[in-house]
């Protein structure tokens, strides 16, 4: 009796017990504060550009960061101002174009200006602007596109472009003495601008390389065309940290650069008359040794393929019927004249040795990227490049990496993940981690499995923001400029 008197007891007690922790745990849960966020994103496949794999995930906005990246999804866990249904849809770092233009001087700032939408549009959250006469208007932009005044990208500048004296474009800062040189990078640094674009119309050889002398000293991030009076080997050991265009890297690959060099120092060949030279004496030994050569001093280049296309068959391509016409500014427009002349006007070897040209590119783009050498996709869109306009362009950039052997993924990587490398903001944007920047896009389809799906572009956040492609396109009324054409 006794026994039993204490096991009813220490049952009573146990359920006491028991109850008594479960009134403290419904009473722990029932005041648990719901967690509020700007935007989820809920259930969404999300693409890892470092491996290519893809996850399921909750996405969580607040502040314009990812605060959150959730494996379950409760709706009873949190509260959102906008919420979006992810489901079978694919998440990716907004788009970078790693170089475009906004120039034209004073009569075409409203045009650049009225253009900047179409990279939003596009799923393009970011543009590296290389070199124009437009800084002071670019940094109105960036202002206002940071208020959410205007719709546009991130914009990161160069400000102006460096070259030597009765420089090609208008607003290059000129360069014709070591003074200068200093003069000019001190301008840059107090707009300041995020990078230092050399060009190559006019600079003499011994500025060009102090001009990367004197950037690498001040840790300034560089970029540019180069002189054919120095060796590519001499830029890359010099710091350049991107190479703009082919034509150069071409260049370090001849088995006869060296000599070529002196032909152009003593005026014996031009730049365009050294091309058939340059592909006839490339060589592979000594294209490995060049691209070993930018991997160890981790410099970027940016093929601008899509340019290379379209400029080649000007003489051939009827771009009258693109429908983009209608809405780029009609100034814009006529700046493409000179170009077009130009190709028309070029004798029947001129046209194909062009053509002959931009198929090598085509390889050599394949071989950069079988060497691990690191890629920027940049479509070169702006005032002066005929046809080649903001926002597709840069679709149609990585459709012609692939073209030309590259897989979607590393098509991809050459964008968004590359680009916040080479500008050194890998660590607020580029990937989809907690704690970067809410810059992204929503496409409908998956982008691995075929590129030009990049242009299924569901939606685009930018910080607290979501755009609609389509609600963008009405502005413009060209909706066939924001649909998968051929």
């Amino acid at each position: 009796m006794h026994n039993l008197n204490f096991a009813y007891s220490f049952n009573v007690k146990k359920t006491t017990f028991f109850v008594f922790f479960l009134l403290l745990l419904l009473q722990s849960c029932s005041n648990k504060e719901t967690i509020k966020y700007d935007i989820v994103i809920s259930n969404i496949n999300i693409i890892d550009l470092e491996d290519g794999s893809i996850s399921k995930k909750t996405v969580c906005i607040s502040g314009g960061k990812i605060v959150d990246l959730k494996v379950t999804d409760s709706l009873n866990d949190y509260i959102s101002e906008k919420h979006m249904d992810g489901l079978g849809k694919f998440l990716l770092p907004g788009f970078w174009d790693n170089h475009i233009h906004l120039r034209g001087g004073d009569s075409l700032i409203e045009e650049n200006k009225n253009l900047l939408p179409l990279f939003i549009a596009n799923g393009i959250t970011t543009v590296r602007d290389a070199g124009g006469d437009l800084t002071s208007e670019i940094l109105r932009w960036r202002k206002e596109i940071k208020n959410n005044t205007i719709i546009g990208p991130t914009i990161y500048t160069s400000g102006p472009k460096l070259d030597g004296d009765q420089a090609t474009w208008a607003g290059s800062l000129v360069v014709a003495s070591q003074e200068d040189v200093t003069k000019a990078l001190d301008s840059l640094e107090k707009i300041p601008s995020d990078f230092v674009k050399i060009y190559d119309s006019r600079i003499s050889r011994e500025n060009y390389l102090e001009v990367l002398k004197q950037a690498k000293e001040r840790g300034l991030i560089s970029s540019g065309h180069m002189p054919f009076t120095v060796e590519l080997n001499e830029a890359v050991t010099s710091g350049i940290g991107a190479v703009e265009h082919l034509y150069y890297i071409l260049k370090g690959c001849s088995s006869k650069e060296k000599e070529i060099t002196q032909a152009i120092i003593n005026k014996e060949l031009s730049f365009w008359d050294s091309m058939d030279q340059l592909t006839t004496t490339y060589h592979d030994s000594t294209a490995q040794k060049t691209f070993q050569l930018l991997n160890n001093h981790n410099t970027y280049v940016v093929p601008t393929l899509h340019i290379g296309n379209v400029l080649s068959y000007l003489d051939e391509v009827d771009h009258t019927n693109d429908p983009y016409l209608d809405i780029i500014g009609k100034g814009i427009v006529k700046t493409y004249n000179g170009r077009i002349k130009r190709a028309i006007s070029a004798s029947p070897e001129a046209r194909k040795s062009r053509k002959a040209l931009n198929s090598f590119f085509k390889k050599l783009t394949k071989s950069l990227n079988n060497a691990n050498v690191k890629l920027l996709a940049g479509s070169d869109s702006g005032a002066y490049n005929s046809y080649t306009y903001p926002g597709i362009s840069l679709h149609k950039e990585l459709e012609a990496m692939v073209a030309a052997g590259l897989d979607p993924l590393e098509a991809l990587q050459t964008s968004s993940y590359n680009g916040s490398r080479y500008l050194q903001k890998d660590k607020e944007v580029g990937v989809i981690e907690v704690n970067k920047v809410a810059d992204l896009v929503i496409l409908n389809s998956n982008p691995l499995q075929e590129i030009k799906n990049t242009r299924d572009i569901y939606q685009v956040i930018k910080g607290n923001k979501i755009y609609d492609p389509k609600e963008i396109a009405k502005q413009y009324d060209c909706t066939e400029c924001f649909t998968i054409l051929p």
